[in-house]
């Protein structure tokens, strides 16, 4: 499963159109130049130090051998131990932060009975009720699909005041420009810019690389104690589950480790936070080498002007990329040299970023062709929502090539608007 982007659309569309590792930044990373720095021995075992813990002891956050938590009564199944692990106002208060000390002043931010937030959060191998809808979309290109899981409302719009009111105020990496307020496929493609060559690198399995007790090492990291780190990676975390009958009762049952899954409006900003060290590390690495890195989502940019020192800095990008936990999708590895086209994020980067003349083209037939026959027979590939996938095209064309954007959008808008 990958993190669908505007550039995976240009992509399809185009398709068959002819077409050292870094000791800086290997053991900490920090937010922002006063920001939060973790230590991690494992994925669950967390130490904060470093300036923004002044005077702070570096207390460690405690272990839990299993990925699953297990919610009772009173304490949630959360062990007094893992309950001693103490909120940290003066971090939350840096990236101001709601301040959350319990489970019951989470329920109450969020608006809903505690016993909601519990329903929400109780992790069970086996479920009756599943709080979210599982669907596939196919790749145009016909290798594999892309697997959504869409929370349903109520979940969707407290994961929604989490990304608002936690994620979204936590800074990003400047290297990283997918899903960034002010960022876009445009400003990522731009940063490679009329280069020698260009290096792209894909991540596999983006969002299910970012596991459970990652997100909960994330939030215990911003500030908030073990126990309300937990809930709050539940609620942003799900099991891959499939249905199984038993006795005429339909179950959900769970298959690998929770993770952050496509269709969660969280998943984004979350990947993008536990993605910060990797990011900082190759933007280390990059930048001794003389090259400029970027990260678009799961999709990796490196340019400079010498092509054998770009197979060597790929090599040692993907030693930081296992060793950040994180896996090379090998297939999608393309250099590119200034004598060919170079995309980047689905624009052509030989020059000032520009969208591909086959997209341009092909959307200038859809709209004429729509003009005589209408725009559903245009549908050739049964997408849903087609005239806003049309539109959404447009304006991709028209962020990077503004004039052109202008004609097609005004041609769009002639089809779709309804006549009187």
């Amino acid at each position: 499963m990958e993190a669908a982007t505007a550039a995976d659309d240009i992509d399809e569309v185009l398709e068959g159109e002819g077409q050292d590792e870094d000791e800086d930044g290997a053991d900490w990373f920090q937010v922002s130049k006063h920001g939060f720095e973790v230590s991690e021995d494992d994925d669950d075992d967390i130490t904060l130090q470093g300036p923004a813990y002044s005077g702070h002891t570096g207390q460690r956050a405690p272990q839990h051998t299993a990925d699953r938590a297990y919610f009772g009564e009173e304490t949630w199944g959360v062990s007094a131990r893992q309950r001693s692990a103490e909120i940290q106002p003066a971090q939350l208060a840096r990236y101001q932060l709601p301040v959350l000390r319990s489970e019951v002043d989470l329920a109450t931010w969020l608006g809903i009975p505690l016993s909601r937030l519990r329903w929400y959060t109780h992790d069970r191998p086996a479920e009756r009720t599943w709080h979210y809808v599982r669907y596939a979309v196919p790749k145009r290109s016909g290798q594999g699909e892309r697997v959504i899981l869409a929370p349903r409302r109520e979940l969707k719009a407290l994961q929604r005041k989490v990304l608002k009111g936690i994620v979204a105020k936590v800074p990003v990496a400047a290297t990283t420009h997918g899903f960034v307020a002010g960022r876009s496929t445009l400003s990522n493609a731009s940063e490679h810019a009329g280069k020698g060559v260009v290096l792209k690198l894909d991540l596999k399995d983006f969002f299910p690389s970012v596991t459970f007790r990652r997100v909960r090492g994330l939030f215990t990291a911003l500030g908030y104690s073990y126990a309300v780190a937990s809930v709050l990676a539940l609620l942003c975390t799900e099991y891959d589950r499939q249905p199984f009958e038993r006795s005429g009762e339909q179950y959900y049952i769970s298959v690998g480790p929770r993770h952050l899954v496509q269709g969660a409006p969280t998943s984004p900003g979350l990947a993008n936070l536990v993605a910060w060290r990797l990011d900082r590390r190759l933007a280390g690495l990059a930048s001794k080498r003389g090259f400029v890195y970027t990260r678009y989502a799961d999709d990796l940019t490196f340019s400079g002007e010498d092509a054998e020192a770009a197979a060597r800095l790929g090599a040692a990008a993907a030693r930081i990329i296992a060793d950040e936990q994180f896996t090379v999708n090998a297939g999608k590895t393309r250099l590119l040299r200034r004598g060919g086209r170079q995309t980047v994020t689905g624009l052509v980067v030989n020059a000032s970023p520009a969208t591909p003349r086959e997209l341009r083209r092909r959307l200038r037939a859809i709209l004429h062709n729509a003009a005589r026959d209408g725009l559903d027979a245009q549908n050739r590939e049964d997408r849903g929502h087609y005239a806003a996938y049309l539109g959404g095209l447009i304006a991709y064309v028209g962020s990077a090539n503004p004039s052109h954007g202008d004609v097609l959008r005004r041609q769009f808008r002639r089809l779709v608007t309804p006549r009187e």
